[in-house]
């Protein structure tokens, strides 16, 4: 039995059925986690401007059972005021940094986290992730999914680099 729970944020368009939640999964249960994926419900309904309030409304159960790691994926980066609040060390993939429902609470976080996002991401901000936490992966040209232009094999590289990154992360 796991003595440690992971949870795993997904994005809008990228559920925990993508490379990354798939991989990364795999590595927290190498590492003793329990691994909660949620499912986003109502997802089409989802206007903008509600995010924050959407992403926490069906966090918010779901960390009340305990969580030991929070791993969110851009629209789960909208947890980060949860994870602030309660201490909770963090993961986020590329995050949202542009916007201040998020950026903000990270400044406030008392918890380690670590950053990761691509430098062809518009919503990634190197200079304020480097700012945020001395944990930050940066991808030269990786876009918002962190993959990278050229031979696939280069954006499978990325996610190794990414996964390894956790690994250490989350084993410290």
């Amino acid at each position: 039995m796991a003595d440690r729970r992971a949870v795993l944020a997904p994005g809008r368009g990228y559920d925990t059925r993508g490379p990354l939640f798939v991989y990364l999964g795999e590595a927290l249960r190498r590492l003793g986690f329990e691994v909660h994926e949620v499912t986003w419900q109502r997802l089409d309904q989802l206007r903008p401007e509600a995010a924050s309030g959407f992403v926490a409304e069906q966090l918010t159960p779901v960390l009340d059972d305990g969580v030991d790691l929070l791993v969110g994926k851009s629209l789960g980066s909208f947890a980060a005021p949860l994870a602030a609040d309660r201490g909770i060390r963090a993961v986020w993939l590329t995050p949202l940094l542009t916007d201040p429902a998020v950026h903000d609470p990270l400044g406030r976080a008392t918890a380690p986290f670590l950053l990761a996002g691509g430098t062809a991401d518009t919503l990634w901000n190197g200079e304020v992730a480097r700012r945020l936490t001395p944990h930050v992966v940066e991808v030269a040209d990786a876009d918002h999914s962190m993959m990278v232009p050229g031979p696939l094999a280069r954006s499978a590289e990325v996610l190794g680099r990414v996964c390894t990154a956790v690994e250490e992360f989350a084993a410290g």
